[in-house]
């Protein structure tokens, strides 16, 4: 009998990032009885964006939002009052990663690559790099010991792209919105998503704001079948390993 797949916890920067990068992997996993969630690093709770978000996830199967509340970058109306995310003391923003990964207690933790996605946006770095430190950061009984009791997820996986998926992936959003992902050889896990694309893509259209400004779920949404396919049937991973990992399978595969 095969092992349970793996329960995952993704840390993403902006609502709509989750179901772009990892939708796929997220209904899989829920879809086969895994416990998921996702913490969303900006835009507050009681916006528009928090509305689709919690629509997104419930597509998904992943639960309730997670939201830390602070503001986008290039959106100061995203969170009245808070700091923008990217300026966060890295200290504050990790805790607060850690009080999420001690909680739920995930076996994986999925998130932005270091180029932050294809497009690089300082909130996509951000979050990789506080994700990052925060999976270690969380095992560690003297950091922040009022976060939690500490808990090691067994991986860490960075959604990205290869380099072979760059110029297919331009085609779509243009070169200005494709820019970045890694050798194919850095690749360590490619899931084919095609089973679970009817719930990707509904998540991704459920974010109707990013659809309606020209963001890149407006770009699905003019898309046929076939070219939703080429674009977000596949989901590749870079796989980092943590030390003390916890029993329990840490594979995005099958």
């Amino acid at each position: 009998m095969n092992q349970p797949l793996p329960s995952l916890l993704a840390v993403f920067a902006h609502p709509d990032d989750e179901s772009l990068s990892c939708g796929g992997v997220l209904a899989r996993h829920a879809a086969e009885g895994a416990r998921t969630e996702v913490v969303t690093a900006t835009w507050a709770a009681d916006t528009v964006r928090g509305a689709e978000l919690a629509a997104a996830l419930r597509i998904l199967g992943a639960g309730a939002p997670r939201m830390l509340g602070y503001a986008d970058a290039r959106a100061s109306h995203s969170a009245p009052g808070r700091a923008r995310w990217c300026d966060v003391p890295l200290d504050d923003a990790v805790r607060a990663v850690v009080t999420h990964i001690r909680r739920f207690r995930p076996q994986v933790v999925v998130t932005h690559d270091a180029y932050g996605g294809l497009t690089g946006h300082p909130d996509h770095l951000h979050t990789h790099r506080v994700t990052a430190l925060a999976v270690r950061a969380a095992g560690l009984d003297e950091f922040h010991p009022d976060a939690g009791e500490p808990w090691q997820p067994g991986a860490l996986y960075l959604a990205t792209h290869p380099h072979s998926s760059i110029r297919v992936m331009s085609r779509y959003v243009g070169p200005r919105k494709a820019r970045y992902g890694v050798p194919d050889a850095q690749v360590t896990a490619t899931v084919d998503v095609s089973r679970w694309l009817d719930q990707k893509v509904a998540a991704v259209l459920a974010h109707r704001t990013e659809v309606a400004r020209g963001a890149a779920p407006s770009v699905v949404a003019g898309l046929s079948a076939a070219d939703r396919h080429q674009m977000l049937a596949t989901e590749w991973y870079v796989r980092r390993d943590l030390l003390g990992t916890p029993g329990g399978r840490t594979e995005l595969t099958a």
